[in-house]
């Protein structure tokens, strides 16, 4: 690396909730993630910017069937899948999001897209007529374990709060919430973040998720953050804005994650966050049991599917 370089950083999740049930689900959830990261960083590694990076990194998730997002999201009360997803690019401070697309495999590629636009968040019908206009070919992202996830709910007036993140029954038992989120620091110093979901399952026709707006998702030059959890918790506490905003202002990432973690709780929300600051920290928090996720320091891979379910908050301090 040059003078003017700094070492990358790299975070990415899966979802939060509660303990995986089984040594093979967390092995499944642990090679799905660190594949990603091992991937993502060496985009980052040979320079790529921190956009490039966090789009390639939600695309990797995307096509994961193990989590809500892309292939594998969840049915909506109606029986169909809608999709929401967001870029923010810290360096820019541009934010662009899509609502409630259907019949897409990488719901992030349209908010890189509109990135270029005047009108960067778009949604419901205007998301149609996006895929027509980019010719984007049509996929289904239905696999059969949801299918039957919905028809069991449906038939048996289950109204869980929640979908499940990791998609495979023999795994986890139990509702889990979960988005798939990246935040990425690159080798000139700037920042990224995006976020994708399909929801939270059964939901009312047009409800919008968090991950679609800068509560879920949001950077600057000083900080990002992905928020995962209960959509609506995490909107009430605009989380993903308080972090960077408190960065920005002065506070050290781990301090500003542990503030608005210990808050949260208070308020008894449900949810979880990555981040990356510009110094190179990398953080995660959450309110809920477990938070998924995986990072690279500039050293090594580590995660966060053994982390202490006490600890509110974690960082790997940063060097440059």
């Amino acid at each position: 690396m040059s003078v003017n370089q700094v070492q990358p950083k790299l975070i990415i999740h899966g979802g939060a909730g509660g303990h995986i049930k089984s040594a093979a689900g967390e092995a499944k959830v642990r090679q799905a993630l660190h594949s990603v990261v091992e991937e993502v960083y060496d985009l980052l590694s040979y320079g790529g910017s921190a956009v490039d990076a966090v789009v390639m990194g939600c695309q990797l998730l995307e096509n994961q069937p193990t989590f809500n997002a892309g292939t594998g999201s969840v049915l909506q009360s109606d029986g169909q899948i809608r999709m929401s997803a967001a870029l923010m690019d810290g360096f820019r401070q541009r934010f662009s999001g899509i609502i409630n697309v259907s019949r897409v495999r990488h719901p992030i590629e349209l908010a890189k897209f509109l990135q270029g636009e005047s009108d960067r968040v778009i949604s419901d019908c205007g998301t149609g007529e996006l895929l027509r206009e980019l010719h984007v070919p049509v996929y289904d992202p239905l696999i059969e374990i949801r299918l039957q996830e919905w028809i069991q709910e449906r038939d048996e007036n289950f109204d869980k709060e929640m979908a499940g993140v990791v998609a495979e029954q023999a795994l986890i038992h139990e509702p889990r919430k979960g988005t798939i989120g990246v935040v990425a620091l690159d080798c000139n110093g700037k920042i990224a973040a995006g976020t994708s979901t399909g929801g939270k399952g059964l939901e009312r026709i047009g409800r919008v998720s968090d991950s679609a707006m800068p509560a879920g998702n949001y950077a600057d030059a000083s900080a990002g953050v992905s928020c995962t959890g209960i959509g609506e918790d995490i909107m009430d506490e605009c989380l993903a804005a308080k972090i960077v905003i408190r960065v920005t202002d002065g506070m050290s990432l781990g301090e500003a994650m542990q503030k608005s973690m210990i808050e949260s709780r208070s308020r008894k929300r449900d949810l979880g966050a990555i981040a990356i600051a510009a110094d190179g920290t990398i953080s995660w928090g959450k309110t809920s049991e477990v938070i998924l996720a995986a990072y690279h320091d500039g050293q090594k891979i580590g995660d966060t599917l053994n982390w202490n379910n006490q600890d509110l908050v974690g960082c790997q301090l940063g060097s440059k």
